[in-house]
């Protein structure tokens, strides 16, 4: 009985209570709110749990009368005990308490503190044990020294890792490039930066090249959000005005939202070079708000530049080279045409607005159609603004919505394959009542006033027939506006026909 005592009276301070409580206390709550991090955790309440045992262990030698190898490995563990519980602390204050306070320091600020904390703690279990610190120091500096001169570069890495984290040159979370190596910086180690590209590679740098040599921090600016500016560039015959490139590409991408595309500063095109080989040089300029997404976000801008372009019929310039080609014949483009031509009259066929309109008429009028496609989220039409001519859906989804003075969005129909719209602005020349936003890439047959004109002077009874359609198109339509607590007049189908027919005659001089 008298050796259990004396083991249990050795093992079981005064403290021991209080610290097994602390640690208790610590591993619940660092459980509870760091649960992605209970590997490093466990790991530290297991070396507690062997120093617990080592402390038993030497108590038991105690007991056996080895008091000096006893009292040693007891100090030794005991230091052990405190290393875990201030690894608990720092974790603790670093991880759950300053983040809570909106404080993140960085992942090395909170190895040096502990480490520095891990030294002060056995050099003073040290001075209770009985040594000389001065002695220790004398020796320890000169170990110091040669284990400097051994270890220069590494010593060089880890000072750079210091130095980049005392000036905030960079920061976890920014995009830099480095020998034309660019992606996000994920962690900034002792010896080293992690950087992650876009390829899903991660790329280790050493701190010491990072402060020898130049980089770059993409997208970073005092009191500015994070964007970076991205060139996208496109060629466009000479033959046509610079003034009219511009104000179409400007115009369109203005009037798009467009994922990661910041809206201010504006994007802007502008004319780079002219090119001795008949081509004008321009590039569209943006700035970028997702790093991470900027292949993805320059497609879809070269894809609206593309589509606007196309819209009022201005080409994109190629390279020329001397080639030599085989000439389809006559006939042969005369089959294509033809069967283009049919393809757009069976496209009007059913559309109701020409339904009561010729063969002859029909292909008179899709002669005259014109091809207009319209990237995922362009407004095809905005509510409000005059526009001589409509729109015929011939592949992909649109949305019609109504804007309302104070923003908001009401989205009243949607629109696919087959469905026309802005025949009101065609027709009578009203502003739009509505805005249509493409939903995907959207391709379209646009008809001009001045095509349409020319058939209905030569048969001006047609606009009786097309003054019914309109009636109840703006009677559908205003009994949607009704429906959102607009505003709208009501009035009868019969009078809506006569006024809309007396508007068309006035509008097309008949």
């Amino acid at each position: 009985m008298n050796f259990l005592n004396t083991a249990f009276g050795f093992f079981w301070r005064d403290e021991s209570l209080a610290v097994l409580v602390m640690v208790l206390f610590l591993a619940g709550t660092l459980l509870h709110f760091r649960k992605d991090e209970r590997k490093s955790l466990y790991n530290t309440l297991v070396f507690f749990a062997v120093c617990l045992f080592g402390q038993f262990a030497s108590s038991l030698m105690y007991a056996m009368e080895f008091t000096r190898a006893a009292s040693l490995l007891h100090e030794v563990f005991y230091i052990g005990i405190g290393i875990a519980v201030i690894r608990l602390w720092g974790q603790l204050i670093f991880r759950i308490i300053l983040p809570l306070a909106k404080l993140s320091p960085l992942r090395i600020t909170e190895d040096i503190i502990i480490i520095i904390a891990y030294i002060a703690w056995g050099m003073v279990r040290l001075r209770y044990a009985g040594l000389d610190l001065g002695s220790i120091v004398a020796t320890s500096a000169m170990i110091t020294a040669v284990v400097a001169f051994a270890m220069q570069d590494t010593l060089g890495n880890i000072l750079g890792g210091l130095a980049l984290q005392l000036d905030n040159s960079i920061e976890i979370g920014d995009w830099i490039e480095v020998d034309g190596v660019s992606g996000k910086v994920v962690d900034i180690r002792w010896r080293s930066t992690l950087v992650e590209t876009r390829n899903w590679e991660t790329v280790v740098f050493p701190n010491s090249q990072l402060m020898k040599n130049k980089f770059l921090v993409l997208g970073r600016r005092t009191s500015m959000p994070v964007q970076l500016r991205r060139w996208i560039w496109f060629n466009v015959s000479m033959n046509i005005p610079p003034t009219k490139v511009i104000r179409v590409v400007e115009e369109s991408i203005l009037q798009t939202e467009i994922s990661n595309m910041a809206r201010n500063p504006p994007p802007n095109c502008v004319l780079m070079e002219m090119d001795n080989k008949g081509f004008a040089r321009y590039a569209l300029r943006y700035w970028l708000t997702n790093l991470a997404l900027d292949d993805p976000t320059d497609a879809a801008i070269r894809w609206h530049i593309m589509a606007s372009l196309q819209r009022v019929g201005i080409k994109l310039a190629m390279e020329e080279r001397s080639i030599h080609i085989t000439k389809e014949n006559e006939q042969y483009e005369e089959k294509v045409h033809h069967r283009e031509i049919q393809l757009r009259m069976k496209t009007l066929r059913r559309v109701e607005l020409f339904s009561q309109m010729t063969d002859e008429e029909l292909g008179q009028l899709a002669e005259n159609l014109r091809y207009a496609p319209f990237a995922k989220g362009s407004i095809i039409t905005k509510q409000g603004t005059v526009a001589h001519w409509l729109y015929v859906i011939i592949k992909g989804e649109a949305e019609v919505y109504l804007e309302r003075p104070n923003g908001v969005r009401r989205v009243i129909r949607n629109l696919s394959k087959g469905n026309f719209f802005g025949e009101m602005g065609m027709m009578t020349g009203a502003p739009r009542a509505a805005s249509v936003v493409a939903t995907t890439d959207v391709e379209c047959y646009r008809l001009d006033k001045p095509m349409f004109e020319e058939i209905l002077r030569e048969r001006p009874s047609i606009a009786e027939e097309m003054a019914h359609i309109l009636a109840v198109r703006r009677a559908e339509l205003d009994s949607i506006l009704q429906d959102l607590d607009q505003e709208v007049p009501s009035k009868a189908l019969p009078q809506q026909r006569r006024e809309i027919l007396a508007t068309m005659k006035r509008y097309f001089g008949l």
